[in-house]
């Protein structure tokens, strides 16, 4: 029998989802069909969406930009959170909540949030062979996006993170609601700043936000220089990349950590484990 599975955002049109885990089906030799669903950027339309796909018997969905925290707000409320979906307040990862719906709950009580971003963008770092332990980061973003990838970083050892973003009272919000969430979070070990004034030189910074997918750019600072860039978009030229690339500096898009996010992310729905470094191969030659 076919299972079916979507990704929701907006936008949504540039997403590959459907194309990795088409190719996790393949290789795990289920059927399944994958699809992208476009969502006006409300919360009462991102409701009706998920319901209906899960009341049409939906087994999974992804959760984009800009309906992470949307996505937290409506588990917390139906069908409960992942630990790690209740630290970082955003979730990417949905499905339903089967202890529930035994004991009687309606599709519509029982859907469960997780979220895989964090782990997929630290094992993708990790592959890269990019040096996390000790490591000074700059995180640009304070959205759902960064919210996600927090934790994992702090639990990869690095020794600082600078959290930069257009509005600083997001981001002072930011670590004070993660701080008081998980013991591990130290504010002492987080600074924060304006996007403008973030400076000096890092050993990675990471871009959270979604401006790399309009014509639009990031005020950095000329004085701000890293050793690795990595933006957490894809699927086209990114500006933010260009700019550290032309200061020495290695790059890399978000499409490893897609690939990672997606394989916790399938492994959650289907119960099957995903080589991960052979998907990445076929699919960087797709």
């Amino acid at each position: 029998m076919t299972q079916h599975f979507i990704v929701i955002g907006n936008p949504i049109a540039h997403s590959k989802s459907p194309e990795i885990h088409t190719l996790f089906a393949t290789q795990t030799g289920i059927d399944i069909r994958y699809q992208r669903q476009y969502c006006p950027d409300d919360e009462a339309s991102f409701i009706a969406v998920i319901e209906a796909f899960f009341r049409g018997g939906g087994v999974g969905a992804n959760v984009t930009v800009p309906f992470k925290q949307v996505a937290y707000d409506c588990c917390l409320a139906r069908g409960g959170l992942s630990e790690h979906a209740k630290v970082t307040g955003a979730v990417n990862t949905l499905l339903l909540n089967k202890t529930l719906l035994d004991n009687g709950a309606s599709v519509a009580e029982a859907v469960y949030g997780d979220n895989t971003d964090g782990q997929g963008l630290v094992n993708h770092i990790t592959s890269l062979s990019w040096p996390l332990d000790g490591a000074h980061v700059a995180l640009i973003g304070a959205g759902g996006a960064a919210r996600g990838v927090i934790m994992p970083l702090i639990e990869s050892g690095i020794a600082t993170l600078t959290i930069a973003n257009r509005t600083l009272n997001k981001a002072t919000d930011l670590v004070n609601e993660l701080s008081n969430a998980s013991p591990i979070i130290n504010e002492q070990q987080i600074k924060t700043c304006r996007t403008a004034e973030l400076s000096g030189q890092f050993d990675l910074i990471i871009n959270a936000t979604s401006i790399g997918l309009s014509d639009a750019t990031l005020p950095l600072s000329a004085a701000l220089n890293c050793q690795y860039a990595y933006d957490m978009m894809y699927g086209r030229t990114l500006p933010f990349l260009q700019h550290f690339a032309a200061r020495g500096a290695q790059i890399s898009d978000g499409y490893g950590m897609l690939i990672g996010q997606a394989a916790l992310s399938f492994e959650h729905w289907t119960g099957h484990t995903i080589d991960v470094a052979q998907a990445t191969k076929i699919l960087n030659k797709s």
